[in-house]
């Protein structure tokens, strides 16, 4: 069986009883809420749809956007959408890398640098993510 996507950091943001602390990503939906249609199980302390997915309902939490990844098969994808503003740039970076699941940073910084230089040809993409990661 694969590791939890979530493997034993207790400082995690994710819940003690989230399904990404059980399950590895894409065995588990993310909802933006809880909702009627992942109801709580009391036996388990998990919520899950009517066909029994698991579901985690606080998707900042996990770093994951909210999607069926499990019982739809959504892709795991997070888009860079880059302020209008070349000041705004590395506050924006900084708030989406370090709020993100760990396994899309790679994504989203190969993204962020094709962004940079389409958007603000006169940043220098390397030198904008240092700063919004330091």
């Amino acid at each position: 069986m694969a590791d939890a996507f979530v493997t034993g950091d207790v400082h995690h943001r994710a819940c003690g009883i989230c399904p990404s602390r059980c399950f590895p990503l894409g065995e588990f939906d993310v909802f933006e809420r809880p909702t009627r249609e992942c109801p709580f199980n009391p036996a388990d302390g998990h919520r899950y749809t009517a066909d029994g997915t698991p579901v985690c309902v606080h998707p900042a939490k996990v770093g994951l956007p909210a999607a069926r990844y499990k019982s739809e098969g959504s892709p795991l994808k997070v888009a860079v959408c880059l302020p209008a503003d070349a000041s705004d740039v590395v506050p924006y970076l900084h708030d989406l890398l370090y709020g993100v699941a760990p396994v899309l940073l790679h994504d989203l910084i190969g993204q962020a640098q094709v962004e940079i230089r389409q958007a603000f040809p006169d940043l220098d993409p390397i030198t904008t993510l240092r700063r919004a990661l330091s």
